[in-house]
């Protein structure tokens, strides 16, 4: 008889349910079942897909085990329906989260952040390779030259005018929106560098001092010699002297580069060999930081025109071809 009994039970609260309606047993039952962890020991992703309904989410997670007794989900969903209307997106579950707290973030669509780091020094085909490579992205391989068309500029010439900078996006972002954001902070940063110039700069336009701080850029081991270089570049170009920095031959090499240069390779005539043309090269060689687009602004008040390695980092500054050859025999041919 008590069998009987028990069995009407369960099924006259299951009606209950049904109908839309829980005793205040069954209330807190669902109440406590909402404030329960799921199961999970370290973080896991989740995705919904446009037109998820709850009851497929219900199963899903049911059948990776993140719950159990499903049935209450959807009791819980009956009396909050506002639980009920979760958005589709790419999500991450962290241990100690609720049942509620999930339910919250999928109907506030909190989805997943993905953040991608462009780093300053770098090329363009160095960067093409890290967004290629990007989880849940959108991917084209002229994204650069799309964006400059969009942004008005029809150079196709896209080296260093995208600022290096670490951005988020979702998943399912097409990465162009990444490389818009890119663009225009370069143009913010570099109007804010060619505004605070220095008086006696021998640059014309930003984009030749934005072709100086790429420049920069490449030969900066030391962050604190940034206006030194330029001083140095600065100078040279002042003077009538050809810029002579190896990371520009190099860029003109392309492939070629095997981590030498030859004496050939200093003798070759390239747009981009600084040993055999006068002034810069007709672009950047890599994407300056906003450290360096300040240092091609304002060059330090030093009248050097020579540097050299000191395969530490750091670099020994020359005033006179003297000097230099001596710190050049010092630190290179007789290291």
């Amino acid at each position: 008889m008590k069998k009987i009994v028990i069995a009407l039970v369960a099924i006259s609260f299951t009606l209950l349910t049904l109908a839309g309606g829980v005793g205040i047993w069954g209330y807190k039952s669902i109440t406590l079942y909402s404030q329960s962890q799921l199961n999970l020991i370290q973080a896991e992703d989740l995705e919904l897909k446009r037109g998820t309904s709850f009851s497929q989410l219900v199963t899903t997670l049911e059948k990776r085990e993140l719950v159990t007794d499903g049935w209450k989900l959807k009791v819980l969903a009956r009396l909050k329906p506002e639980l009920a209307k979760i958005r589709s997106g790419f999500y991450v579950i962290e241990p100690g989260e609720t049942v509620n707290e999930l339910l919250e973030k999928l109907v506030e669509g909190k989805e997943k952040v993905f953040s991608v780091t462009l780093i300053e020094g770098q090329s363009i085909n160095e960067w093409l390779a890290i967004l290629e490579a990007l989880p849940q992205s959108q991917f084209v391989d002229d994204v650069f030259r799309r964006v400059l068309a969009d942004q008005g500029d029809e150079s196709g010439l896209p080296e260093g005018k995208f600022y290096p900078d670490t951005y988020h996006y979702v998943a399912g972002d097409d990465i162009q929106l990444i490389v818009t954001q890119s663009y225009n902070k370069m143009q913010q940063e570099l109007a804010a560098a060619w505004a605070q110039r220095a008086e006696d700069l021998p640059l014309k336009s930003p984009y030749e001092l934005l072709i100086m701080a790429s420049i920069i850029e490449k030969e900066t081991g030391k962050a604190s010699e940034r206006p030194w270089i330029s001083a140095v570049f600065a100078n040279r170009l002042n003077k009538g002297m050809r810029l002579q920095t190896d990371p520009t031959v190099i860029y003109g090499m392309g492939d070629r580069y095997q981590g030498n240069i030859t004496r050939k390779d200093l003798r070759e005539l390239t747009p981009f060999n600084t040993y055999r043309i006068n002034g810069l090269t007709p672009t950047p060689i890599a994407a300056p930081s906003g450290a360096s687009l300040l240092a091609a602004a304002q060059p330090a008040d030093v009248n050097y025109l020579y540097f050299v390695s000191r395969n530490d980092g750091s670099h020994v500054f020359s005033r006179t071809l003297v000097e230099h050859n001596r710190a050049v025999n010092k630190y290179q041919r007789n290291r």
